[in-house]
């Protein structure tokens, strides 16, 4: 395996971990969720799926600017050669990150607080706003997966 697929595997693997999770907790087990659980149960189960995950999504939010810069050096000889969809893709990696970390510093110990109280319309309203920045990111983890794959040339 040459150095470049190397790095290129572990970018890869961290997006897919990444974008394929937020896609399964938004198009299937959230769906489920609503159908099978009560308001209590759904809210609980939500924080525990989030805590586990966040751990994995910080691993790739690591991971992917290291093997980013890793394969620009390797493909591009550095910053200077980089095409404009690599710099596209690193912009919307930056609003992806922040959306993420509002959703982890903010959003989930608001629904952690609501879920210790035991007020579950306050869990729900936060739940909310977890479910609408993870649909954003969902969106633009799509859209920067989408340009992987092109390679647009603009």
């Amino acid at each position: 395996m040459t150095p470049f697929a190397a790095v290129y595997s572990l970018h890869l693997l961290s997006a897919l971990i990444w974008v394929g999770g937020m896609f399964f907790a938004w198009m299937i087990l959230r769906p489920a969720a609503v159908t099978a659980l009560q308001a209590p149960e759904r809210l609980k189960l939500w924080s525990e799926v989030l805590g586990r995950f966040f751990v994995w999504v910080w691993a790739c939010v690591v991971m992917l600017p290291i093997s980013g810069v890793g394969m620009l050096h390797l493909r591009y000889g550095g910053f200077e050669g980089m095409p404009r969809y690599v710099q596209v893709m690193m912009g919307l990696y930056i609003a992806m990150l922040a959306l993420f970390i509002r959703v982890q510093a903010l959003q989930l110990p608001e629904l952690r607080r609501a879920l210790h109280a035991e007020d579950w319309p306050a869990g729900g309203a936060a739940l909310l706003g977890i479910r609408r920045l993870v649909g954003l990111n969902l969106l633009l983890g799509l859209t920067v997966s989408l340009i992987a794959a092109a390679r647009p040339s603009f």
